[in-house]
């Protein structure tokens, strides 16, 4: 497989920013059986391609990043009660060992499996017009998956309400800033401009660095205090090897930005 060959998403590599969309629209860009093989490749591709810097997700068309599994198709599940994994875990980057930082661009709706990509980004930006809900209990299904993610991302309290309100309630993109889920809101038109911009600032930075860094934190959140300083320490001896910074930025100057 290569990138023109994938089918679901549209994919392209350009001074090493891996910008992919998700090209269902007519189906609000909801995964299928298809798209998770296409994303087990890409994150493959992404961790193995030197190329490759940082990654970008958005969604193609005006209704949706994504509103989880395509409920038309389903997904597999092994019939072998032993041999069943979770479905979504195709989507994570991190669950498939991909370490290349990973930035969002979120407009529309962004619901249930969608959370399987949100939780495990690094950034996410998004449009005024977006909304986050998990519509499982309201069909009668369990919500257990992602909202664990979900949980190691914002207070249970929101996740909890998130959960049982289903359908009857959506969270805004401001009420999503205001709890830390996304970092940056902005107008639908500079979206994926804004988030192309945060990538190429990132993309510039030495790549062992930033791997290093996005794992050491990560793996962070699965061990406790001293376990997790241990291997941070493991991370900066083999990204710092000579103990000293690699780029002398003295004469770069700092930018801010606004949180809108």
């Amino acid at each position: 497989m290569d990138l023109d060959a994938l089918t679901t998403v549209v994919a392209g590599l350009d001074e090493h920013i891996l910008t992919v969309t998700l090209d269902r629209p007519e189906r609000m860009n909801s995964f299928t059986n298809e798209m998770r093989a296409e994303f087990r490749w890409l994150w493959e591709f992404a961790r193995e391609e030197d190329d490759v810097h940082v990654i970008v997700l958005r969604g193609a068309g005006d209704r949706a990043f994504s509103t989880g599994m395509d409920t038309r198709e389903g997904t597999f599940i092994s019939d072998n009660v032993f041999s069943r994994r979770d479905p979504g875990g195709d989507l994570a980057p991190k669950q498939n060992g991909c370490w290349k930082p990973l930035i969002c661009a979120v407009h529309g709706m962004a619901a249930g499996g969608a959370l399987y990509w949100l939780n495990e980004a690094d950034i996410i930006v998004a449009s005024e017009d977006a909304q986050f809900f998990d519509p499982h209990v309201s069909y009668g299904l369990v919500a257990a998956l992602e909202p664990i993610g979900l949980a190691h991302r914002i207070p249970i309290g929101e996740v909890l309400r998130m959960v049982l309100l289903g359908l009857d309630e959506r969270m805004s993109a401001a009420r999503a800033r205001e709890i830390g889920f996304v970092s940056e809101v902005v107008t639908r038109a500079e979206l994926w401009p804004r988030v192309h911009a945060l990538a190429q600032r990132v993309a510039a930075k030495p790549p062992a660095a930033i791997q290093g860094s996005v794992r050491a934190i990560w793996e962070s959140r699965d061990t406790g205090r001293s376990q997790a300083l241990a291997t941070g320490m493991s991370y900066t001896s083999l990204g710092n090897p000579i103990g000293k910074a690699q780029v002398v930025r003295s004469e770069v100057p700092t930018r801010s930005y606004e949180i809108r």
